[in-house]
């Protein structure tokens, strides 16, 4: 699919710097060049030429790469201008290039034409999207993945059965006075059986991708004084919240965003927990337990000497616990718990900083197979799977034949090769300007 217009945008951050890099593409990308340079360089080869406006003002000196179609990332004509980074030759290129015929990019446009022009699927589009955001080595590395097409491969691997699957059941309905032998109905329906339990096995390691992508949630909770704004600020290096003696000073839940064991982490302060008469402190607490019962981890807080939080916590099997003694400068460390800390004088903080970053690394481990990373992804092999154990069910093979159809739909939407015009927005319009 070739677009009849040619676009441009600045591919580098905005402000002052020392290179610039502009990112052209389209049909007229070869003309607007050499408008700018007076010829062509020779295909993708890096080249010192002067810019020139229409009216043969010098703009820049810089290099200059023409990418000649399909060859390029758009797999249009394109080129790319390696410019100084200044203000007034940025915007002196951009407007020789309106000039020239060119329009400013949308958001994502580039990579939005590398697909429809086939040069990756969607799945590689949404890891363009994630390296670019990648905060972390771990990050990076799941990014990458998707990017160079694992996880399109598995996905095009159960659609290419799943079309063999299909043409099986439509011969059933087309020929159904043949006495095809009862041992093809079973192929189908082991067949089908397989598919469902390898998708089910996909979907119980999605959490590890959209959690690495997105990052994780830790809950700091336990009852007032007990330290947990001290340690939120010692973990993040920073003074998140306000330390007092004074019962009850966190009323709202606190965020900070730090890395454990490679991994973005966002850690909650909450408000202390107690029976309260104060409506706005008693609103602090029962945030404190919504946000708690939908984090990733919770880091129960309690005075060394007076264990008694966990038994408030434990039992829900929702969410893992992590029990954490502190002050353990002035009272023995009795009882249970995971940690024994003092946030006073640092003791036992770099194990516990280090068994956190253990947890984020287990919570977000990518070994195996390559793992969903959206809730795009998920909803669509859930709806995959629904169909499948609709279609084992079935006993007329019309309708068989029907959810087959729509579970093959559900997987091919995420690749982009149907039925993608709905999502399309949605997934290109995250991207910066020059991608």
């Amino acid at each position: 699919m070739m677009t009849t217009d040619t676009i441009f945008a600045l591919a580098t951050g905005a402000g002052t710097a020392a290179i610039a890099v502009m990112r052209i593409s389209g049909s007229a990308s070869g003309a607007v060049l050499a408008r700018l340079c007076r010829t062509l360089p020779l295909p993708r080869v890096a080249t010192l030429r002067t810019i020139r406006d229409a009216a043969d003002e010098p703009l820049d000196r810089g290099l200059v790469i023409w990418f000649p179609g399909p060859h390029s990332y758009t797999g249009e004509d394109s080129a790319e201008l390696h410019l100084h980074g200044g203000r007034a030759v940025i915007d002196g290129v951009a407007d020789a290039l309106v000039t020239g015929g060119a329009r400013p990019a949308e958001p994502g446009e580039f990579t939005e034409r590398a697909f429809l022009n086939g040069r990756l699927d969607l799945l590689e589009a949404e890891g363009v999207a994630d390296l670019i955001a990648a905060e972390t080595s771990a990050q990076r590395r799941q990014a990458l993945r998707q990017m160079g097409g694992a996880l399109g491969t598995i996905y095009r691997g159960w659609s290419d059965r799943l079309l063999r699957l299909l043409a099986q059941q439509e011969a059933l309905i087309d020929f159904p006075d043949d006495d095809l032998p009862d041992s093809v109905i079973l192929a189908i329906e082991a067949e089908i059986a397989t598919l469902i339990d390898e998708l089910r096995l996909h979907l119980a390691h999605s959490a590890r991708g959209e959690r690495l992508r997105e990052g994780l949630v830790f809950a700091i909770v336990g009852p007032p004084n007990v330290g947990k704004s001290s340690l939120i600020n010692i973990l993040s290096g920073r003074d998140v919240a306000i330390v007092s003696s004074a019962p009850g000073t966190t009323r709202d839940v606190l965020e900070a965003r730090l890395i454990l064991g490679g991994v973005p982490v966002t850690l909650l302060d909450t408000a202390g927990l107690r029976e309260t008469q104060d409506p706005i402190e008693a609103e602090g607490v029962r945030r404190a337990l919504t946000r708690a019962a939908q984090a990733d981890l919770v880091i129960a807080m309690d005075k060394a000497g007076e264990p008694g939080l966990w038994y408030q916590l434990d039992g829900s099997g929702t969410v893992p616990v992590m029990h954490v003694m502190n002050k353990i400068d002035i009272a023995a460390a009795e009882g249970r718990g995971d940690h024994a800390i003092s946030v006073r004088t640092g003791e036992g903080l770099v194990g516990l900083r280090d068994a956190l970053g253990e947890v984020a690394k287990r919570l977000t481990n990518n070994a195996g197979p390559p793992v969903l990373t959206r809730a795009r992804h998920r909803a669509a092999v859930v709806m995959a799977v629904e169909r499948l154990e609709s279609g084992l069910r079935a006993t007329w093979p019309e309708l068989r034949g029907e959810d087959l159809r729509m579970a093959l739909l559900n997987l091919s939407r995420l690749t982009g090769k149907v039925g993608v015009d709905d999502i399309l927005d949605s997934v290109f319009r995250q991207f910066c300007i020059g991608k």
